[in-house]
């Protein structure tokens, strides 16, 4: 599971993205971007923050390191910001930290990764359903010069249905991506020739960590999935599906 680290002061809100996430001091001496439990978007965009970005770890892109935080009441009380305040208040107990670079700035095209870093980037979003990396919005960092890839959120999209609908992978397999407003397609190497050690990387760490870093009270349980355990099957299975069917979501002339 994540490491777990205590929250000890709010710094300051980040107020680019809608759910308000916050720079936040820790008892490790770290320093945190917080994506919190208690934004309107909810917890399964901590849980698709953790998969996919440990998956993206796996296949050799550079993520920041994550961490589960836990915030104490006492710390909303101190906050001045109503609407902080309240988001806090509404946070008490688990969070997402993710490392603050410091002096990292937005993805603008002037210092591109290499073509196959490009690619591995390209083929994990295609691959998680991520449609939040166009230059509207790349969700990427430079740091010391080098490509960081944050805020993976938006992808897998499947688990909002599954209250109402359940877990159906073969409906997320059958997924098409639209690659054409990616903000690395025209950086990527092809990504044919990747594929196969891609998907081992993942099927691997599928089997061995990467469901297990997410903690147990972000997975909530449905009349189909009562438990963690069958949660993270669940993800497991969806996963592996999709990766049994490249032709379908790999972009075009990239499918092997």
């Amino acid at each position: 599971m994540l490491e777990h680290v205590q929250a000890i002061r709010y710094v300051t809100p980040l107020r680019e993205g809608g759910s308000l996430p916050g720079i936040v001091e820790a008892d490790d001496d770290g320093t945190y971007v917080v994506k919190f439990r208690g934004a309107g978007q909810g917890l399964k965009v901590l849980v698709a923050e953790v998969i996919v970005g440990e998956i993206g770890r796996a296949i050799g892109l550079r993520v920041p390191d994550m961490r589960a935080v836990t915030l104490d009441a006492r710390i909303a009380k101190y906050e001045a910001d109503e609407e902080v305040q309240d988001l806090l208040t509404a946070s008490v107990g688990l969070n997402l930290g993710v490392d603050f670079l410091p002096g990292s700035f937005g993805y603008d095209g002037s210092h591109p990764p290499s073509p196959e870093e490009a690619a591995k980037v390209l083929w994990l979003d295609a691959f998680t359903a991520n449609v939040d990396r166009t230059w509207a919005n790349p969700n990427l960092l430079v740091w010391h010069g080098q490509t960081w890839a944050i805020d993976h959120g938006a992808a897998l999209y499947f688990h909002h249905s599954w209250p109402n609908r359940g877990s159906d992978p073969a409906r997320f397999a059958s997924q098409p991506f639209d690659a054409s407003k990616h903000v690395l397609r025209d950086v990527a190497d092809d990504l044919a020739p990747l594929h196969e050690g891609l998907a081992a990387v993942v099927r691997a760490v599928l089997s061995n960590g990467v469901l297990a870093q997410v903690p147990d009270e972000w997975l909530k349980a449905t009349d189909a999935m009562p438990d963690p355990d069958a949660i993270r099957t669940a993800y497991r299975l969806s996963l592996l599906a999709r990766l049994d069917n490249p032709s379908v979501w790999l972009p075009t002339g990239a499918a092997a």
